[in-house]
């Protein structure tokens, strides 16, 4: 069982920028891939950014420009860094990964005020 756990969720303003890191328990070096998905309160789960193993990376169409998905192998580590974040951002930030199925991690809340 591979575990994700996130952090560097919180409170922003307007404009402003987080990092996200999602640790697993284990090598990140045979993953399939490793996404960003994210949750606002009343919709439904949406990809936001995804890297593969061979590091072919995509990004939805709200994001692009503004957010960047990198990993770190040594430290099993993929990273979401998010810029100019807008209130439509606001949502629960969750760490996947696919290694023989998908994992979870369990989340991190963003919310970015006016």
């Amino acid at each position: 069982q591979v575990q994700l756990v996130e952090s560097g969720g919180g409170l922003v303003q307007d404009g402003g920028s987080l990092r996200l890191s999602c640790t697993a328990s284990e090598s990140i070096f045979t993953f399939d891939a490793m996404a960003w998905y994210r949750q606002a309160p009343g919709k439904q789960r949406e990809l936001v950014a995804i890297i593969t193993g061979g590091g072919t990376l995509n990004y939805a169409d709200s994001v692009k420009g503004r957010f960047t998905i990198t990993r770190d192998f040594a430290k099993n580590t993929v990273y979401l860094q998010m810029n100019s974040l807008k209130p439509e951002d606001t949502a629960v930030y969750y760490c996947a990964a696919d290694f023989r199925q998908r994992y979870w991690g369990k989340g991190t809340l963003v919310t970015v005020s006016l």
